[in-house]
């Protein structure tokens, strides 16, 4: 019988990509997430069968023994940028990853990859960061083995970077930013994928590998790289972080009066915090090169989704080729 790998958090932005090739690879993938019935498109991935669903609550005991038991590796992609109920920075990127390990430990599984983030710091004072870097602590400390993986930003087809920003601009002429000269290093999301698989695979050294693509750019340059990819102009305005935290926590006490039926979706004052900070590769850390895997350009991708933001969206080429037509 082929082996079982469960990626918790499978049908998310990254967990999808993992779970195809994991499929690919002939594996059977157990997708664990809360809302199985909204997972459906997973399971085309595979052969009838090969790629399911599963209800499961990582903030639950024996929820996620019930996804890990049987399975040959563990793949956790589960995490938050706000807070909403019962599911806190701390339940789910401290305790999660936590239970995750130790019940992985205990039913004698293979291989644990957990999906991290550059800037995980305990000692930070965001939330976020914090909390990723506790999440990890927690992993090794069940389960040593681990491998851990930490992308930078993460671009690809259904992200929530290059696609938010890319809709505002049909707004108005301004395109408002925070944190405008922070530098970022995006990766791409099947790139994280692929090396989230070697590690399923064991072709990876246990340890933490930082993952960022091949360039290295500030907030204020990647817009401006997306603006030529959809063919706008926008005048690209750096809110100052004193506006931007206080816009963040007036978002985030609407949405705690209204106990979560307004949920922050513009801008937290956690996320002002990270902003604040350059998320790219560190100095030394180990990466892509020591997988062997060669990150993908962002020019090679952007265009690929980004068309749909153009003012003639899919007809886009065919209007500058009548262009040219016009000139001759």
């Amino acid at each position: 019988m082929s082996k079982l790998v469960t990626i918790f958090g499978g049908s998310g932005f990254v967990g999808r990509y993992i779970a195809r090739r994991m499929a690919k690879e002939g594996w059977r993938v157990r997708v664990a997430v809360r809302r199985p019935n909204e997972a459906l498109f997973v399971k085309p991935y595979g052969t009838p069968g090969q790629v399911e669903p599963l209800v499961c609550n990582i903030r639950d005991d024996a929820s996620v023994r019930a996804m890990i038991h049987g399975a040959d590796a563990v793949v956790n992609c589960v995490g938050i940028l706000n807070r909403s109920g019962k599911n806190t920075f701390d339940a789910v990127q401290t305790e999660g990853p936590g239970r995750i390990a130790r019940m992985a430990a205990a039913e004698g599984v293979g291989q644990l990859v957990q999906i991290s983030a550059i800037g995980a710091d305990a000692a930070s004072d965001s939330d976020y960061a914090r909390t990723k870097a506790e999440g990890e602590a927690a992993v090794l400390a069940a389960f040593p083995s681990a491998v851990i993986l930490r992308p930078s930003i993460i671009f690809g087809t259904e992200d929530g970077f290059f696609n938010r920003f890319a809709a505002m601009t049909r707004m108005g002429p301004v395109l408002p930013v925070v944190g405008a000269e922070s530098r970022f290093q995006p990766v791409y999301v099947d790139d994280v994928a692929q090396a989230a698989v070697k590690a399923v695979l064991g072709q990876a050294a246990p340890g933490i590998y930082e993952l960022g693509g091949p360039e290295v750019d500030t907030f204020r340059g990647l817009m401006e790289r997306m603006l030529r990819v959809i063919q706008r102009r926008r005048a690209i305005v750096n809110v100052p972080f004193f506006v931007a935290r206080i816009m963040g926590s007036g978002f985030d006490m609407l949405q705690a009066v209204t106990l979560g039926l307004i949920e922050n979706k513009m801008i937290t004052r956690d996320q002002v915090k990270n902003l604040a900070r350059d998320n790219v590769v560190s100095p030394g850390a180990k990466g892509f090169a020591d997988l062997g895997i060669s990150p993908t350009a962002m020019e090679a991708v952007l265009p690929e989704y980004l068309w749909r933001y153009r003012p003639s969206g899919q007809y886009a080429a065919i209007k500058d080729s009548a262009k040219n037509l016009k000139k001759t």
